[in-house]
């Protein structure tokens, strides 16, 4: 099967500019509240505001100089590949990196839906694998900016649910039909009778 590319919506640059807009609000209410209930020794507000101002402007500038740009960047290069046996992420500013992920090796995928995501119509799923993950979030990969993400999902699970019985789709059985797992209830079954049998003779 051709694998599935998907790249994060134009609406993620948006999020990080909203985040960006939220963040600026805080600074500018610190700002006002340090200007008006906490002068410096005997200076008036007028005062402080005139060395707070230019202080908050000053932040927020450079905050959004050198934000908005690694921001397009950073989404630019993001790119998300499903396959039938794994799922790709390409992401990286300076140094370019692809991160491979075996559905063998997933344990659990969380859907995440920040305010910001709810108020765009966006959502992240976040992939969590067995092995130890570096990452703070204790994800292995998080897909960002995804706007059809309930027909991702069910895709996943079952490739995931494939890839971990260990068939394709067609040859997928069930529990009930696999021989192997009757051979294991039928000996853990004589098992039993054999305890039996040992506890009866004590």
């Amino acid at each position: 099967m051709k694998p599935e590319i998907i790249y994060p919506d134009k609406k993620l640059f948006t999020k990080q500019i909203y985040i960006l807009l939220t963040f600026s609000t805080f600074l500018f209410l610190f700002a006002l509240f340090f200007q008006i209930v906490i002068p410096l020794g005997k200076a008036s507000p007028g005062q402080v505001g005139i060395v707070v101002w230019p202080i908050f402007l000053g932040v927020n500038f450079l905050i959004y100089i050198i934000s908005v740009p690694l921001f397009k960047l950073w989404i630019k290069n993001l790119k998300y590949t499903i396959e039938d046996e794994r799922i790709r992420l390409n992401k990286g500013i300076i140094s370019k990196i692809e991160q491979t992920i075996p559905f063998k090796a997933v344990t659990d995928f969380q859907l995440h839906r920040s305010l910001y995501d709810r108020f765009l119509g966006m959502a992240s799923i976040k992939v969590q694998t067995a092995g130890q993950t570096q990452s703070p979030t204790g994800y292995e990969a998080i897909f960002a900016g995804l706007t059809e993400w309930e027909g991702l999902i069910e895709d996943l699970r079952e490739k995931i649910m494939t890839a971990q019985r260990g068939g394709s789709l067609s040859k997928t059985v069930t529990e009930n039909d696999s021989p192997t797992k009757s051979n294991e209830i039928g000996i853990l079954v004589e098992e039993v009778r054999k305890i039996r049998e040992l506890l009866e003779k004590k």
